[in-house]
């Protein structure tokens, strides 16, 4: 049985999609209301919520492996609740920033919960995405209003990830031999800028994209209102303010692991075009 967290996700949506494909066996999802979710056919709803453990104890019955988007609870008592219930593997979703930016808050926090995992005897397999192409879900409100799109360091051009190639290297990992105790870096095929993404979605939906460059400043307080002072300036750095070598590089780790080349930002904006018009 493998059960997977943050089924309703952008990651957990498209691996919930592909084990049900590769015929991965007893699958289930977990969401806090099991009669909202519209998982694949044969996929087993299961209710839990990170912030009470203790109600994943029901999700966690007779899982083998476990797909875990960290720092959705308290991760410590999360992993010693799949020790206790039997869970034998599990595969995590960090980030990048524990290698690229470690003297950050939310990074150090990451790596945190990589270390908890690891001392907890239980087999291990974790991944660190750069960006998500998802993230310009954040600018689709004022896409869909025809408002000018804004965002800081619109030159900056990091290798960008669609997230369902996060989910085909976490099926792989959960479905097949070779990847326990392994660490990935993961990244696009390509460098993509801001204003790039900005003319890919236009390119998608038939129709221009206003784009403006704003300040750190201004996209700061944006931020801040949302996530806080401290995540906001961690952002900030590793969409532009604070970058570096290793943050930019681009990785062949989605190609060698899945066999297939990894997703553009074009492609993810094609097919996610209805979500801006």
């Amino acid at each position: 049985m493998i059960l997977v967290t943050g089924a309703t996700g952008n990651i957990g949506s498209a691996l919930l999609r592909e084990l049900r494909a590769c015929g991965a066996g007893p699958l289930r999802g977990l969401t806090r209301d099991a009669s909202r979710a519209t998982f694949p056919e044969g996929v087993e709803a299961v209710e839990g919520d990170f912030a009470e453990p203790e109600s994943l104890k029901p999700a966690l019955d007779g899982v083998r492996s476990l797909f875990l988007v960290s720092r959705l609870g308290p991760d410590a008592e999360v992993i010693e609740a799949a020790r206790r219930a039997g869970v034998e593997h599990v595969v995590l979703v960090s980030s990048i920033t524990v290698q690229t930016h470690p003297h950050l808050g939310p990074a150090a926090e990451n790596l945190a919960v990589e270390m908890l995992l690891k001392d907890s005897g239980l087999a291990w397999t974790i991944l660190r995405p750069t960006q998500f192409a998802s993230n310009a879900l954040m600018w689709a409100a004022a896409i869909r209003d025809h408002e000018t799109v804004r965002a800081p360091y619109a030159d900056t051009a990091l290798p960008t990830i669609h997230p369902a190639d996060i989910a085909s290297v976490a099926r792989i990992a959960l479905t097949e031999p070779g990847h326990r105790g392994r660490t990935y870096a993961l990244t696009g095929p390509g460098p993509v800028t801001a204003r790039q993404q900005a003319q890919a979605i236009a390119a998608a939906i038939g129709r221009n994209v206003p784009f403006a460059e704003i300040s750190r400043q201004e996209a700061h307080t944006q931020l801040a209102a949302v996530f806080g002072d401290e995540a906001a300036d961690a952002v900030l750095d590793v969409t532009g303010g604070d970058v570096n070598d290793e943050l930019l590089a681009v990785r062949d780790t989605v190609p060698q692991i899945t066999g297939s080349p990894a997703r553009t930002f074009q492609q993810w904006a094609t097919e996610n075009a209805a979500l801006f018009r």
